[in-house]
């Protein structure tokens, strides 16, 4: 009995050794692949490149500001800070000088969306954002105002933000009926509304030959000539029907008899 009592603590003093040894090995593994970031501030990229990429570690320049203080081409600011324990693999974002402002601000304002991204491109500049908002006075794809405005001195990036007009959507309406009202008027009304008359059809009426009427011995009675559509012909259906939403400028068809 105490021999197998001796052998169950020996087994269990195994156990947890084997699951100390485990844990510490498992520790060093995760913490041997962490590397300090280095310092990149003041490094050119190339540089800067060469020093993470040597610990295992990316680079990746995020944005460029203008700096009076550092030089250009040089590193001004990164992120993860220096000396911060990151993962082999990890991206190192930094932020690059474009030395001190040379550029001048043109003025975009007045002209179309287009034409003003042309003018800021041909200057080395980019467009950092383009907002539209509606303007029912000032024509639409026209640059309202722009940041930084025209000649500004103190840049931060080289890029610029624009307010364009935006054309105002086409008014919405409910289609009236027009079922039973003569060609000519509706025809007037829609034209005063801004709308479009479309397709006009008459309907095709099919006459059954009365009973006793002589003639019918099997001999086929010519067709009757097309009626054709009057201003005085009535409406018996339309499309867009009544009811539905429709814009400015739509077309409205009808069946007349």
């Amino acid at each position: 009995m105490k021999s197998f009592f001796r052998f169950a603590v020996l087994a269990l003093v195994l156990v947890i050794v084997a699951m100390v040894s485990g844990l510490t090995a498992m520790r060093f593994a995760i913490h041997g692949q962490e590397v300090a970031v280095p310092a990149l501030v003041g490094l050119t990229p190339g540089d800067a490149e060469r020093s993470v990429s040597g610990l295992g570690l990316q680079m990746f320049i995020e944005r460029q500001y203008y700096s009076p203080q550092v030089p250009e081409g040089k590193i001004m600011s990164q992120l993860p800070l220096p000396g911060t324990k990151v993962r082999r693999g990890w991206q190192v974002r930094v932020a690059q000088s474009l030395g001190p402002t040379r550029v001048t601000i043109p003025d975009v304002t007045g002209e179309s969306e287009h034409a003003a991204e042309l003018n800021i491109r041909r200057r080395g500049l980019d467009v950092a954002s383009m907002a539209q908002v509606e303007a029912p006075e000032i024509p639409a794809d026209q640059v309202m105002a722009q940041s930084p405005t025209a000649n500004a001195t103190q840049l931060v990036a080289p890029k610029i933000s624009l307010l364009v007009a935006e054309a105002a959507p086409p008014q919405a309406f409910v289609m009236p009926s027009f079922v039973g009202q003569p060609l000519g008027s509706v025809s007037r009304t829609l034209q005063d509304a801004g709308f479009r008359l479309g397709g006009v059809s008459v309907a095709s009426i099919v006459e059954a030959p009365e009973p006793g009427t002589p003639g019918q011995t099997g001999v086929a009675t010519p067709p009757a000539p097309p009626v054709q559509p009057s201003p005085a012909s009535i409406i018996v259906s339309q499309f867009p029907a009544a009811g539905q939403k429709v814009v400015a400028g739509t077309a409205v068809s009808f069946v007349v008899r």
